[in-house]
């Protein structure tokens, strides 16, 4: 196995002291991962949260505002264009 050509997949910079530590620890890695395969894991749902958290989030509803209230608003911004907010590029 190439520690350069692993190294390049993974986007890693490595010195040459890395390198070497790693192409003789690299066997063993492989050897680990393989006995991963062995588990028996067909029964088990996947993971992708721990903690039991959930997000709470609110059902997003519109107002429905009066003309007055837009003329309002928009008398307070900097700049508007077409009855909208105008602000600079970000990007």
């Amino acid at each position: 196995m190439n520690i350069n050509h692993i190294a390049k997949l993974a986007r890693l910079g490595l010195s040459e002291k890395e390198k070497k530590k790693l192409e003789k620890e690299f066997p063993k890695i492989l050897e680990f991962v393989d006995k991963l395969s062995e588990v028996k894991a067909d029964k088990i749902d996947p993971t992708n949260q721990v903690t039991g958290l959930e997000n709470v989030v609110r059902k997003d509803k519109s107002r429905v505002k009066s003309q007055q209230e837009t003329e309002k608003l928009l008398k307070l911004v900097p700049k508007t264009k077409n009855r909208y907010v105008q602000v600079k590029a970000i990007l």
